[in-house]
């Protein structure tokens, strides 16, 4: 192979190399042979995680020149992969003047920065490429901010030292002290000055949140919450239930921002309906930890459907994948009687798949058992309705009432704090009410209408 001529000059991350288009990308797989999850199952295999790599990479508009997967028997601590194929891929990226190699998986600052020099080009790990992705979709102030506490804490710990001729002073006196503050430590300080204003301002955002869950709380509307991994057509499907336009596309996150519409169920039950962002295999840390405020909208809804694209090879890993971050963000196995699984994209299956599909979903037990649908279509959209309805019905407590045809500061005070799900005015002029309220509620319709409840 011809030896190349190196670049000596000082690296900094994310530096432009000069004449190398930077939107020409190499996708590079790099996975260890046995691949296993913190259960110790063997999850999805090579090719499968590199065409998600390659769908990263086509959601910010990168040009995918070329794909290659690197199976590793261990990690190299300076360049993650092996000398033999690192001078491969030098040559690989020299040939098709490629300005910009994805590596699918999480490099330290090290590897990063060594790779770099080694093929003078950018090169962008599995956090990074997502944190690029995440930053481009954001529309909402909160949304940015999000990401840019992400990025930030990112970006902290890959400060490379390249300008120790900018260090402003020197400490002491005359030349006895040692350096002053670098140009690192210096940006360093801006970083994390900037990072505790974000923090400050989400903050304020989780303080909002919370009121306005308040409100929701004293109307009596339950939250439907949706949860998935990324493409599994979250937001096709809540487009088909609400009727509403989120931006919908066969992409890795489509959307990031959070959307709430009102739907009615079969029997006139009104429920708020709960777009959220897609979650995907190994997702950054920081990413989980910015996006908190927003995915509390999970951790408080009444019903959580989990949506799975069961057309995918991968289901079974994209599930696991799923509550994985469901379990982070404390809604464990003892209270996940509130999800129901949703198999989406039946209509993507042959005949043959589809039969079997529907077989393993008819024996699961009734109370666990998914619903298959078709957001496309809108085929099993009104059986998943049925089940929203049937499971708040199973924790939400129905009360009968007898009220005096004058009191209506008590009709108006049910009406504003509980589901009333029937009503009738009776033949001597008092009025009979059905209501339907949670634990907490139901607990006030008792202490303040004792004399009112009807005797079965």
């Amino acid at each position: 192979m011809e030896p190349r001529r190196r670049d000596h000059r000082p690296e900094r991350q994310g530096t432009d190399v000069p004449g190398r288009a930077t939107g020409r990308a190499l996708v590079i797989g790099p996975y260890l042979r046995t691949h296993k999850d913190g259960a110790g199952n063997a999850t999805r295999g090579p090719q499968a995680r590199l065409e998600e790599a390659v769908g990263l990479a086509l959601a910010i508009d990168l040009e995918v020149v070329d794909t290659g997967i690197v199976m590793l028997n261990e990690i190299r601590p300076a360049t993650y992969i092996g000398k033999g194929k690192v001078e491969e891929i030098a040559g690989l990226v020299k040939a098709q003047d490629i300005g910009l190699v994805v590596m699918d998986c999480a490099l330290s600052p090290v590897q990063q920065r060594n790779l770099e020099k080694e093929w003078s080009a950018k090169v962008l790990d599995r956090t990074g490429l997502i944190l690029e992705i995440f930053g481009k979709r954001a529309q909402t102030k909160e949304g940015v901010l999000q990401v840019e506490l992400a990025h930030l804490t990112y970006q902290k710990s890959r400060l490379v030292r390249s300008w120790t001729h900018l260090e402003r002073q020197r400490g002491g006196f005359g030349f006895l002290g040692g350096p002053g503050e670098t140009q690192i430590e210096a940006d360093r300080r801006v970083i994390e000055e900037r990072i505790a204003r974000i923090e400050a301002e989400l903050e304020k955002v989780k303080k909002r949140r919370k009121l306005h869950r308040a409100s929701r709380a004293r109307v009596p509307y339950p939250i439907a919450a949706l949860v998935g991994y990324t493409n599994a057509g979250k937001s096709t499907l809540f487009n088909r239930m609400t009727r509403a336009k989120v931006l919908e596309a066969d992409m890795l996150f489509a959307t990031l921002d959070p959307t709430l519409r009102s739907i009615e169920l079969p029997h006139g039950t009104k429920v708020i309906l709960s777009d959220t962002v897609g979650f995907i295999s190994e997702l950054p840390t920081m990413l989980v930890a910015a996006f908190r405020a927003t995915l509390e909208e999970v951790t408080e809804a009444d019903v959580i459907l989990h949506v799975r694209d069961i057309s995918h090879e991968d289901s079974e890993a994209q599930m696991q994948d799923v509550q994985d971050v469901l379990r982070a963000l404390g809604i464990d196995e003892a209270r996940r009687g509130r999800v129901i699984e949703v198999w989406n994209k039946i209509d993507a299956l042959d005949a043959d798949a589809r039969a079997r599909v529907e077989n393993m979903a008819a024996r699961v037990a009734p109370d666990n058992q998914p619903i298959t649908v078709s957001a496309l279509t809108g085929e099993g959209v009104d059986t998943l309705l049925t089940a929203i309805e049937d499971r708040l019905a199973e924790t939400r407590i129905v009360i009968d009432l007898v009220l005096d045809g004058t009191d209506g500061a008590g009709l108006s005070w049910l009406h504003r704090n509980t589901e009333v799900i029937a009503r009738a005015t009776r033949d001597d002029g008092k009025v009979a009410v059905t209501v339907r309220a949670d634990p907490a509620k139901a607990a006030q319709v008792r202490t303040r209408f004792a004399g009112a409840i009807a005797l079965p």
